[in-house]
Parts: structure tokens; C-alpha cells; sequence
């Protein structure tokens, strides 16, 4: 046995029942999301017009950021595992409550808006214990296994997600989509029952709830390797979490591709980003992966400069789908890296704090996209999004522990393991 109470012949990732379990979760969860946020939006649009959206969609984001450290701190002091499968139970609970209250009535917007605020609360407690996971039911060596694997959940649940809702949508209209997602979330409970967790070695000494929220952010803080590498995730992911689809967006409308080359351009990025998903679950290990992580982010940042300034749909979707591809490795790499290096007793803090990086700046960063955009052009956003990824690079490449950064690499098999 290792440090971390798992067996030193581990079988990959991709063949470990446990992390399957996990992964057939998380995926349940995510398109469970999806469908809970269309049919949110479409009963809100239905029950106060368009303008009532925005409401409703701010009313979950703002609890969801504004607690998520909280929720970090939540998990680190209940376990990862307890809180995930709890704070799912209240999910489907809510949501199937909301299903039930649709099929009786028409909804109000204040009851949406109430539903909302609840489920942002309860999701800003289930994202960092559902994502402190991974390191406490697998081996360190199998981290960035992991990341590739989940990194291909939310593509496939990304893309089926609308579907499903929009099905449901037509046959049953918001009460059956709302039921369909309440589905999913029991899914995603009875799977997190089956998975087993490894038991921390020694519980730590507890505080109050603000003195382990102060602790965590020390710790990232203070931890030589950790408070770069967040700043790295977070300028990293500045605009990949949600800007860039905006900028897709006004980018098509600008050089006359329409509506089909904004999507081929979207599919492209989702394409390179599920094929560095792919390629990462199937490595065996990811070599000098602190000089790689800054490699993918110095090749984001051309390409997504290059896509800014791409004369023809076809250069703007081969850019897109290269962005995908090194993004895609970047956001494997440093999640690995992030679970491998955190104190097993901080997982649930460090991964609220990852989390609002990648999540909670998107709602800020909107407006900036369209202001760029209308007084300076697509191709200044473009440029703006590239120095940020060239930012983050070149962070990485000074910081020598960050840029030596190493994955752990797998022991070797024994006889019996072979």
C-alpha cells in the first residue's frame, strides 16, 4: 500500500470500476445541469419573456460564486463523498418538487427565481466535493487519466444534454424537462453511492467554519507550487470558461458566416478538445508536464490570436479545433498537477477555489466581450484573449518549481499485476 491507501499495482484509470462509477456520476450530473438550466430558461421565458431570463439565470450564478468557497470548506470538514451524495439528494429533491408544482400550475417567475437561488446554493456545495474526488479513489499516478476522462463527460454531456432537454421540451414541456433533469440527479445519487473513497489517514483538528475558510486560503497562498499554478488556471481560463463563445458568436456575425459557421466553428473547438481528452486517457503518463502545460498555453494563445485574424470560415474552424486540442491539454495538466500536489485534507478548499477561478469570472467578463467587441472589433478580443494565455505561459515558464512540475509517473507492475 502507498500513502494514500491504495494498492501499489494499479490498473488504469479507464479499467477501474470505481472510477467508473465516479465518472458515470459526474456525467449524470453534468447533463442533469444542462437540462435544468434549458428548462429553466425556457419556463422562465414562457412564464416572464425574455427579459426575465437574465434574472432568473443571475439568481442561481450569484449564490453558486459567492458560496463555492463555502462549499470547499463543507466538503474538506464532512468528506467529499457525504457531501456529494447529500447535496445531490437535495438537488433531485428540489427539482422533482419544481416538476411536480409545473404539472399542477403555471409558473411564477418568483418561484423560478426561488429555485434557482436554491439550487445555486446547493450546487455551490456539490461542485468542489464532487470534483475533490478523484485523488481520494484513485492512485496520484492516474490523476491525469482522470482529467481525461472528465474532460470527455462534459463533451458528451455538453452535447446531449440540449438534446434530451429539447425532446422533453416538445413532448412535455418545462414539467417534463424539469422531471427528466430531476432523473438524471437520481442517477448520479445512486451511482455516488456505490463508490468507495480511500479514509484519510488522521482527521485534522477543527475550527470554526471562517478559521478552515481562512486556512485554506492560506494554504494555497503559502504552497510554493499551488498559488502559481491557480493564478496560472485562472488567467488560463479567463476566457475559456464562457467569453470565447460569446466572442464565436460576434466573430461569425462580423465577417457574414452566419448562423452554420458560428456552429462549425464551435463543434471544431469541442472536437479538439474531446480529441486532447481522448489522447490524455489513454497516456500513460504525461512527461515534463509543468513544461507542457506552458507549451499548450503558448500554442493557445497563437491560435486563438490566428483565429481573430482568420480570412475564411474553413482557417477559423482548423484554428478553432487546435485551440480545443491545446486547451484542452492545459486544463488536463493543471487539474492533475493541482490534486496531485494538495494535501488530501485541503481538497475540498483548493478545488472551490480552482472552481470559482474556472466558473465564477465568466459572469464579469460578459459584458467586457461585447463593449471589446462593438468598439474596437472581434479581432481585438481575439488579441486581448491570446495575451492572456500568453500571460499565464509565461508565469508558468518563471516560476522554475511550476515550469519542473512532474506528474507522478507509474510504478512498475509486478508479475501478478501483469
Amino acid at each position: 500500500m502507498n500513502a494514500h491507501g491504495i494498492a501499489a499495482v494499479v490498473r488504469p484509470a479507464y479499467r477501474d470500476a470505481n472510477v467508473l462509477r465516479w465518472l458515470a456520476a459526474y456525467t449524470a450530473s453534468v447533463a442533469g445541469d444542462v437540462v435544468y438550466f434549458l428548462a429553466l430558461s425556457w419556463a422562465a421565458a414562457r412564464a416572464g419573456g425574455p427579459s426575465q431570463v437574465g434574472l432568473v439565470v443571475a439568481a442561481g450564478a450569484l449564490p453558486r460564486a459567492v458560496l463555492m468557497l463555502g462549499g470547499g470548506v463543507v466538503a474538506d470538514r464532512f468528506g467529499p463523498r457525504r457531501v456529494a451524495v447529500v447535496s445531490d439528494a437535495v438537488r433531485c429533491a428540489v427539482i422533482l418538487a419544481v416538476a411536480g408544482a409545473l404539472m399542477l400550475a403555471s409558473p411564477g417567475i418568483w418561484l423560478l427565481v426561488t429555485v434557482a437561488l436554491i439550487f445555486g446554493v446547493v450546487d455551490a456545495v456539490f461542485m468542489p466535493a464532487v470534483g475533490a474526488l478523484p485523488p481520494r479513489i484513485t492512485a496520484p499516478e492516474q490523476l491525469a487519466r482522470v482529467q481525461g476522462m472528465r474532460g470527455l463527460s462534459l463533451r458528451l454531456s455538453n452535447a446531449v444534454g440540449p438534446l434530451l432537454a429539447g425532446a422533453v421540451l416538445v413532448v412535455g414541456g418545462a414539467a417534463g424537462a424539469f422531471t427528466a433533469a430531476a432523473a438524471l440527479f437520481a442517477l448520479s445519487l445512486v451511482t455516488l453511492l456505490t463508490v468507495r473513497v480511500t479514509p484519510l489517514t488522521e482527521e485534522p483538528q477543527r475550527g470554526s467554519a471562517w478559521r478552515e475558510l481562512g486556512d485554506g486560503l492560506r494554504y494555497v497562498r503559502r504552497h510554493r507550487m499551488l498559488a502559481p499554478l491557480v493564478t496560472v488556471i485562472g488567467l488560463s481560463e479567463m476566457c475559456f470558461s464562457g467569453p470565447v463563445a460569446t466572442g464565436l458568436v460576434l466573430l461569425a456575425d462580423e465577417r457574414g458566416w452566419g448562423a452554420s459557421g458560428m456552429g462549425w466553428i464551435a463543434s471544431a473547438f469541442s472536437v479538439g478538445a474531446a480529441a486532447s481528452a481522448l489522447l490524455l486517457t489513454v497516456s500513460a503518463r504525461i512527461p515534463r508536464a509543468g513544461l507542457a502545460m506552458c507549451g499548450t498555453l503558448l500554442a493557445t494563445a497563437a491560435g486563438t490570436v490566428a483565429l481573430g485574424h482568420a480570412p475564411s470560415l474553413p482557417i477559423a474552424v482548423i484554428s478553432s479545433s487546435l485551440i480545443g486540442l491545446t486547451s484542452g491539454v492545459t486544463t488536463t495538466v493543471t487539474q492533475a498537477l493541482v490534486q496531485t500536489e494538495t494535501d488530501p485534507h485541503y481538497l475540498g478548499r483548493v478545488t472551490s477555489v480552482t472552481t470559482l477561478c474556472t466558473l465564477g469570472l465568466a459572469p464579469v467578463l460578459f459584458p467586457a466581450v461585447g463593449i471589446t467587441v462593438a468598439l474596437w472589433g472581434a479581432e481585438v478580443f481575439f488579441i486581448g484573449c491570446g495575451a492572456i494565455c500568453l500571460l499565464a505561459a509565461a508565469l508558468g515558464l518563471s516560476v522554475p518549481v511550476l515550469r519542473r512540475a512532474e506528474l507522478n509517473p507509474p510504478r512498475p507492475a509486478s508479475p501478478a499485476g501483469q
